[in-house]
This record gives C-alpha cells, structure tokens and sequence, in this order.
C-alpha cells in the first residue's frame, strides 16, 4: 500500500512564499470583488437615476398636456397626483443609491463614483431666526504651536432645522379674596374664551380649522396624529370645537359680507367643488362674489365672499345677492338672469360682460401656435379660422386701451374709453354682423359671433361707466388662488385685465405657462 503524500512542500521558504502567493491572491480577488460592487453600485445610481429623471419628464409632458388641451376631469388629475407620488418616491431611491455608489468607490481607486445631477437648492428664507452656533478656534497654531493667532474671516455654514409641535396646559388661577369687615369675597373674573366655557385655546381652535378647511385633513386623522403625539382627543370632541369656532367667527363673516355687498360692482363667478356621498362624489358648487375698486383707484380694500350649494340652480345667486343691486361682471350663466329682470327689488342688477370670455371662444378656432405644434407631432389638426384671427386682434386692441388706463380714477377711464375704445366697439359690431351673415348659424364662428352679438348691451355698459372692467378676472383669479383642479387654455383667462404684450397677439399667442387651478376642496367629515 503507497503512503498518501502532501501537496504541500516540507521546505520551509517554500511554504512562505506559497503562503504569500495565496495572500496576494486572497487580496487581488478582494481588490476585484469591490471593483465589481463598486461598478454595480454606481450602475444602479445611474440606473435610478434616469428612471427619476424619466419620470420627471413624463410627468412634465402630462402637466404640458393638461395645459394645452385643458383636461378638467377628475381621472386626469388623480394620474398626475400619482405620477407625483412615483416620482418622489424614485427620486428618493436615487439619492439612497447615490451614497451607496459613492461609498463603495470609495473603497477603490479604479472606479469614479456616479455624480447624480441635483436640483440647485434656493437659499433658506431670511425671516427664520438664526442660532449662531461657533466652533471653539484653537488657543495656538497646530503646525507650529504659536500663539500669535490673527482672525482672517470665517466659513458659515447654514443648517435647516425645526422644533417639533410640542403641547402645554395654560393654567388660569383666580384667587379668591374675602373682605374682613364686609365678609364679601371678591375674585378676578374669569379669562375670556373664544369658545364659552372652552377648554382649547385660540392657536389650537386656529390649527384645528386650517387642517381641516384649508389643508383638507378630517378630523379624525386629526385625531389620530394627536394622540401618536400623547393628546387623546376624540373626533367628536373636535367637531364641537370646529362648531363653536364657526359660530364664533360668524360676526367676522358677517362684517366681510356687508363689505362686500356695499360695493357698486362685484365680479361673480362658480366652479366645481367634488363632495363624498354614498358610493360615488357627488358636484357640488362653490359661488365668489368679488369686491375690487382698484383698478378705477377706490379706496376700499378688495375683499371676497365665498357660498357653498350641492347644485347650480340659478335661485342660489338670487339668493346671495337678494338684497344688492349695483354691476354685475359675470358670464353669460342663465341663473343670473332673474337679477337683470327689470322691475327687480330693491333694484335691477346691470349686466356687463367680460371680453375674456367673448375673446376665448375666438381664440379657441385661432390657435395658430397650437395648430403648428399639433402638426409637428403628427397630430390631427383643426382649421385655422382667418375670421377668428382677426376677432381676436381686434378685441387685443380693447385690451391695449385698458391696459393704459388701469388705475385711473372713473372720469379718466371713462374719457380714454368714449375717445379710443367707443369707435372700435363700433366697427365690431359691424365686423360681426357682417360675418354672421356669411356664416352657417351651426358654425363654432357664428356661435362665437352671437355670444357677443345676443349680450352687445352688457358689452358695451363699459363705455358708459369707468367702474366696469372689461373682465371677470377678478373672481376667475381668486378661484384659482382658492382651488387646483382645471388648466388655464387661453391666456387672458388666466391674468388680470392688462394682460402682458407678449400674449396679446392671436397669431403669435402662446399657452398659459401656470396652472389655472380650480377648486377641489373636499369637506371632511
């Protein structure tokens, strides 16, 4: 039987240098192996990182698109919102996978860690306090150990920071006094609440209302983050509380109210409110009345009222403005009818148009812009309108005229307008009737013509009076400021009544670049 050998050699240098061959073999296979974790590392933070910046760009294309072709419905909106949430959560992913990326390169000198490009981060806003925090200079020169240390400047470096919600009991005490010759006891009187016999203070009655109103979060989420913050509160204990404020803030509405309803002129306007029912969303409507006198220079502050209804029915403006009379700025909505009806008490409500309105409907058949680009990308495109081309252009002019006279008192405004604006009127109206008779009634032209055509009176009240703007504007932009649903699809819409130059020409118009957002407030229970 043969005696089983080594591999291994008996000679001792041998064994160290087969020792050391394999430690450097040990080593480079290390080396290759965070080589190769380092290239997979920064692959996918390249990887992440273009997903992010797809989807950055997809949904830059949908919010484009939105705005062009001004999709109000609410699908449409709900993929945005979710193209949203996908790329924050991408964009997450791929700062993770960029410190990953780096720090692995770091670990090897033969692969350059992926640099992920970042937004540019603005500055911190200046109204923050400031904590000024110095790092302790040293007492002597570390190279050399001398003491003679002079002051050259110094680095700042700004770090964002924020001091969590914290809570407290407000204790109140009156002490209580007796008189020793009378025997009558005497107290402070108790501190004043804004809700009799209340229990939450005005910065918490003022938080609970802004969550609820204004950032949409029901009171039962409410709840539930309060008490994950050690303040048990019940959903019902908060809704008497949102009742007794809404009761102690109705004086505050009522003086807005009366405000407003003093104006000589108000804007009028309703959008879309989504509601929750049983199995579905309900449409309900949110109504604005809007008081302005700043551009004929009034004194007064500009102010708005808001009503709420679950339909459109035209008895709710009846409603709201039962006891008013004065200028109406509105559109061309049926429900406002029963206000201009003459015999009306206290008085007839005078009608005036907004050319915003009138011009969209042109504008829509002129897009010369949208057109060009629609057939660049192969789309199909709808005839360009030489009519409405030129409805538009001579409506701009109007609005060339009012953008010299905005902020002038009612006798500068009104004598511009009888000067320069009263003669174009004129030759409108004979530009549109001469059109409508070349037209076939069901024609999107001669709809667009008899809009103004049927309404000339309520379009023409600006030249009698320098109060009347040319548009309702007013109420359109408060809309938008209240709410975020609907896109903005001629750029007069979305802009006050001096409209910038480089807007102005149909044939040159471009699409608004800011969302024209509507309402979509969803009353929480």
């Amino acid at each position: 039987m043969e005696a089983a050998t080594s591999p291994l050699p008996d000679d001792v240098d041998a064994l160290k240098a087969l020792l050391l061959t394999s430690i450097q073999k040990a080593e480079a296979a290390e080396q290759r192996a965070v080589r190769v974790e380092a290239e997979l590392a920064s692959a996918k933070a390249r990887e992440s990182a273009t997903e992010a910046l797809i989807a950055h760009l997809k949904l830059q294309i949908a919010r484009l698109r939105r705005e062009q072709y001004g999709a109000s419905a609410e699908r449409t909106r709900r993929l945005l919102d979710q193209m949203e949430l996908q790329l924050e959560d991408l964009e997450g992913d791929a700062a993770e996978d960029d410190l990953v990326a780096e720090d692995a390169a770091t670990k090897t000198a033969t692969v350059t860690a992926f640099e992920r490009r970042k937004p540019a981060r603005k500055p911190f806003p200046e109204h923050l306090p400031r904590t000024r925090v110095v790092v302790p200079a040293p007492c002597s020169c570390p190279a050399c150990g001398g003491a003679r240390l002079s002051k050259l400047g110094e680095d700042v470096t700004e770090t964002l920071e924020v001091i969590p919600r914290s809570w407290k009991v407000i204790q109140t005490v009156r002490e209580k006094f007796a008189c020793r010759d009378c025997e009558k006891i005497t107290q402070p009187p108790a501190p004043f609440h804004v809700v009799p016999r209340g229990w939450a203070g005005p910065s918490f009655l003022a938080m609970l209302l802004f969550e609820k109103y204004g950032q949409h979060q029901p009171l039962n989420r409410q709840a539930e983050r309060f008490a994950r913050e050690g303040v048990e509160l019940s959903t019902s204990t908060l809704a008497d509380q949102v009742g007794a404020a809404s009761f102690a803030l109705m004086p505050l509405y009522r003086r807005i109210e009366a405000h407003v309803l003093a104006a000589e002129r108000l804007h009028g306007d309703d959008t879309t409110v989504p509601v929750m029912a049983k199995g579905k969303t309900d449409t309900a409507r949110l109504w604005v009345y809007v008081r302005d006198d700043r551009p004929f220079a009034g004194a007064d502050p500009p102010a708005a009222l808001f009503h709420y209804s679950r339909d459109r029915r035209g008895e709710y403006p009846r409603t709201h403005l039962a006891s008013w009379s004065g200028i109406l700025q509105a559109d061309a909505y049926g429900g406002y009818g029963e206000l201009y009806r003459e015999g009306r008490e206290p008085a007839p409500v005078r009608e005036a148009g907004c050319f915003a309105h009138a011009r969209r409907k042109f504008f829509e058949l002129a897009d010369v812009v949208g057109t060009a680009r629609k057939k660049s990308r192969g789309a199909r495109t709808a005839m360009i309108y030489p009519i409405a081309l030129e409805a538009v252009q001579r409506i701009d002019a109007l609005f060339d005229i009012e953008r010299t006279i905005n902020g002038k008192n009612v006798a500068e405004r009104l004598a511009a307008r009888q000067e320069l604006s009263a003669p174009l009127m004129t030759e409108l109206h004979e530009w549109l009737t001469a059109q409508l008779a070349r037209l076939s009634r069901s024609h999107d032209l001669a709809k667009a013509c008899l809009y103004m055509l049927r309404r000339w009176h309520a379009f023409t009240h600006f030249l009698d009076d320098g109060r009347i703007c040319l548009t309702n504007n007013a109420a359109e932009r408060v809309l938008r400021f209240r709410s975020r649903r609907s896109t903005c699809r001629d750029p007069l819409s979305a802009h006050p009544d001096c409209a910038p130059q480089q807007r102005r020409s149909a044939g040159l118009a471009r699409r608004c670049p800011r969302p024209h957002r509507r309402a979509s407030c969803q009353p929480a229970r």
